[in-house]
């Protein structure tokens, strides 16, 4: 992670490679269980698609789900839950309920929603949109 963000560090911040360096940096740490020092690179990374890619609403919305899943990892689920809540009403807008990211951003809404205990509204999620979803789709 930081070998690839150190050779990437000194392009504008417009490169490409540069910013896709932080992402990578952002799983290195996380995977490395140091989930507060990954946020802070995962938000680094997604505002600086947020300013020179956002027309790139995939990038914009695997960002997204990367802080959350960090917030998840510290124990912050209402913020992480915020979050995929949108990434997932945001596929199912531009993607449609069956596509394969719609139902992953669904899977992640359903974990978000048993981390808080909403068991009620997971059920009901899983039961009536991902699995017919996923039966549709995926066979």
């Amino acid at each position: 992670g930081w070998a690839c963000w150190k050779m990437y560090l000194g392009r504008p911040e417009t490169n490409g490679p540069r910013c896709a360096s932080l992402r990578v940096l952002g799983t290195a740490l996380r995977e490395s269980s140091r989930p507060h020092e990954a946020l802070s690179v995962y938000e680094a990374h997604l505002a600086l698609r947020r300013r020179y890619w956002s027309r790139d609403e995939d990038s914009l919305l695997w960002g997204q789900n990367n802080i959350a899943n960090c917030l998840d990892d510290i124990g912050r689920y209402e913020e992480a839950l915020v979050l995929v809540r949108d990434v997932y009403n945001r596929r199912v807008a531009t993607l449609g309920g069956s596509h394969r990211s719609t139902i992953v951003s669904g899977n992640n809404l359903a974990g978000s929603l048993i981390n808080l205990e909403q068991w009620e509204e997971a059920i009901t999620l899983v039961r009536d949109q991902l699995l017919p979803a996923a039966r549709r789709s995926l066979g």
